[in-house]
């Protein structure tokens, strides 16, 4: 890519930051937002906005960060009309940076390139890093591409966001790629949570338990970064926990098509809908804890103990 220009869509708690990071790069950024809040504090740190998608037509490249494929497809409704009319320029590519079904997401690959006779590609890249890796372009980004070459294209992008970059497969292959991120980061949380109520309903001091943690094996940048929110109570969110029961059950979605067993995971999906059933879903991940200390105070500590009896 000649010239650094890209469209954006999505300036949410990650999209923001991260289309920020790109006009301060030096990318020419055009962006289009739901709320216009979100739009005019863009504007005033250098970008563009946009009446509406379809308006990103000519773009060589637009990114979205919407909350799931679903919002994705109903944004760029407009857009794939207009390529259907005038076809966009070869090689122009859109790059699906949320997390997202692999499966879905090379459905949506195969209607984008029908829309645009097949002059538009679909590349997914989810990313890892939370809001401050997004603030910082400190991103791990996760890619599919079906063909090296859109990915090599694409690599000044993504390295204006993020500083670990990686091709992992054809499309769909960077949405598994973050999928199993949150297997791991979903399933940690939650064992942390567990840890910290049992902790202190047993008199132990869960910050000093989660420091001497942090000095042996079980240290990870998961207890770093969410632990002391965890030990804290602090459920401000940085990213709505309800995102990840959506991404445990495509990690569940894919082994079934893979034939391979995820038992951390199937009890993960049950978890966080429990968060949801009791309305925590808004909050941040840490809430975990709070879905926890509720079914402590419900009986399933009881019916655990059947189990294991």
């Amino acid at each position: 890519m000649n010239i650094p220009r890209a469209g954006f869509v999505g300036l949410g708690l990650m999209g923001a930051p991260m289309a920020k990071n790109l006009v301060r790069k030096g990318w020419t950024v055009t962006a289009w937002n739901r709320s216009p809040a979100a739009l005019e504090d863009f504007r005033r740190l250098g970008g563009s906005a946009a009446r509406s998608v379809e308006q990103l037509r000519d773009e060589p490249v637009i990114v979205f960060m919407l909350p799931d494929l679903a919002y994705i497809e109903d944004a760029a409704a407009g857009l794939l009309a207009s390529w259907q009319s005038s076809p966009p320029a070869a090689g122009t590519a859109v790059v699906v940076m949320s997390s997202v079904s692999p499966t879905a997401v090379k459905d949506f690959g195969r209607k984008v390139h029908a829309a645009s006779s097949g002059k538009a590609v679909v590349l997914d890249a989810p990313v890892s890093g939370g809001t401050r890796g997004a603030v910082d372009g400190t991103l791990a980004i996760m890619a599919g591409a079906d063909h090296d070459a859109d990915f090599q294209r694409l690599l000044p992008l993504f390295r204006a966001m993020g500083t670990t970059v990686r091709l992992l497969g054809p499309l769909g292959a960077g949405s598994l790629a973050k999928a199993c991120n949150q297997l791991v980061v979903g399933t940690t949380t939650a064992a942390l949570a567990e840890a910290a109520e049992l902790a202190e309903r047993s008199g132990v001091d869960v910050a000093a338990l989660f420091e001497v943690l942090s000095g042996g094996l079980a240290g990870s940048r998961v207890l770093d970064q969410v632990g002391p929110r965890i030990a804290a109570k602090d459920y401000t969110p940085t990213g709505p926990a309800k995102f990840m029961h959506k991404d445990l059950s495509f990690v569940v979605a894919s082994a079934g098509a893979a034939g391979a067993a995820v038992p951390m995971a199937l009890a993960g999906v049950e978890l966080y809908a429990e968060l949801k059933r009791q309305g925590l879903g808004d909050q941040d991940l840490a809430v975990v804890r709070q879905t926890i200390s509720n079914l402590s105070m419900t009986g399933a500590v009881g019916a655990a103990e059947g189990i294991t009896s």
